[in-house]
């Protein structure tokens, strides 16, 4: 298999995923997952929440995608698998680190994307309920969000 083509699985799970995170967070926490989920809306002292469980739900099949590749000698489940860890961990820098600061890192950013992502995510935790939610996605953003960082300079 030639570099572009692992390439290419890597880069198209990467984005397959921002699809599945999606899904799983409109569907899946806002609904029977909510037990879990709750507690990312109304948080409550501490450093870990229920709704860490969810990174498990995304590790085991991108751990199982590259131990079975690998004993299939490298084929197509590791490089799956690597783009299910990479896009793991674009969430984990992206949602946790920047956008709740649980670690103190990109606390001074100006960046017009991270911005718009920030205020995408403040609508969504703006209900605190698992009903009427918006903006369930991560890094793809809807416009109106960038027109509102570019306002708000």
């Amino acid at each position: 298999m030639t570099f572009f083509i692992q390439f290419s699985i890597v880069a198209a799970t990467f984005f397959f995923m921002e699809f599945m995170a999606w899904s799983m967070h409109k569907y899946v926490m806002h609904g029977l997952g909510w037990y879990f989920h709750r507690d990312h809306h109304q948080h409550k002292p501490g450093y870990f929440e229920k709704n860490d469980v969810f990174f498990l739900i995304f590790a085991i099949p991108s751990w199982l995608f590259i131990m079975t590749g690998m004993m299939g000698g490298n084929d197509w489940r590791v490089w799956v698998g690597l783009g299910i860890a990479l896009y793991g961990l674009a969430y984990f820098l992206v949602h946790d680190v920047f956008i709740h600061q649980r670690l103190p890192w990109f606390r001074r950013t100006d960046n017009l994307y991270f911005r718009a992502i920030r205020k995408a995510h403040k609508v969504h935790h703006k209900h605190l309920g698992k009903e009427e939610g918006e903006c369930f996605g991560m890094l793809l953003v809807p416009v109106k969000y960038f027109k509102e960082a570019m306002r708000s300079r």
